[in-house]
């Protein structure tokens, strides 16, 4: 099915960059549950969480280990909910590889300590793009769950998302009008495109409509490039290959 190329008019939405006071933080497990049978959340909280502050779905944060010879690991993680409040932070971590992030998140238990850096800064776009389409695969959850979760009510939100079985969908609470669409595809054929192209050649993008994509590096890859196929003007896509198959701890940034 060819769809009308996207036309939008507007100017592109501003995007502001925060930069955040770099520290590291030992938090303690303080809750754990399984999100999905391959999606486990773990909620940290501790005095060193003062001053933590997370202003974008798809902030980062380190997630730090200590390896052989006094080396340290690190992982990329997404702060999924932060609660100033509480003090309460939750990350959620899939389970499906065996990087030491997850070997770490299987084993935790109430009380254990985790060390983390960050966020380094937050890219805040403007609160006036009301119509977003996300796309991406069970790395990108974390990021996604958490945008549709704090859209007001004026937002329209498509989201696309490959997971390896029905089991691995998500529900979402949010005010914002939603339509989420979900693709099943083996573990083992996360970095190929088809399933996600597929749901986008169901989709039309509106004019003003914001896309977010992040995925498996050539799955981004490939949707980016049907994205801009389709006339999407220049300001209005973000995109980042999360995770590369078969390379561990890798990533690929695509603006």
């Amino acid at each position: 099915m060819t769809l009308t190329p996207t036309v939008n008019h507007s100017p592109p939405p501003q995007i502001d960059r925060v930069r955040h006071v770099l520290a590291r933080r030992t938090l303690s497990v303080v809750a754990i549950a399984h999100v999905t049978p391959a999606m486990l959340r773990i909620t940290l909280a501790g005095d060193e969480i003062a001053g933590f502050s997370s202003l974008s779905p798809d902030d980062h944060v380190k997630i730090i280990f200590s390896a052989e010879a006094d080396r340290e690991e690190r992982r990329d993680y997404t702060p999924r909910r932060f609660d100033a409040e509480t003090g309460r932070l939750d990350i959620d971590f899939a389970v499906h590889d065996a990087g030491p992030a997850t070997r770490w998140a299987v084993n935790a238990r109430v009380g254990d300590a985790l060390r983390i850096g960050g966020p380094r800064g937050s890219a805040v776009i403007s609160p006036e793009v009301k119509r977003w389409l996300l796309i991406g695969d069970e790395t990108a959850l974390p990021a996604i769950g958490r945008r549709i979760e704090e859209a007001a009510g004026d937002y329209v939100i498509t989201s696309l998302v490959a997971v390896a079985n029905p089991r691995e969908k998500q529900s979402f609470e949010t005010q914002a009008s939603l339509r989420d669409l979900w693709a099943f595809r083996p573990l083992s054929a996360a970095n190929d495109p088809a399933p996600l192209l597929d749901l986008l050649e169901t989709i039309t993008i509106e004019p003003d409509t914001f896309v977010w994509i992040a995925a498996e590096a050539s799955v981004t890859r490939a949707l980016r490039g049907e994205v801009e196929r389709r006339g999407l003007p220049q300001g209005w896509l973000r995109a980042a290959g999360y995770w590369v198959m078969g390379k561990a701890d890798a990533q690929e940034k695509f603006d």
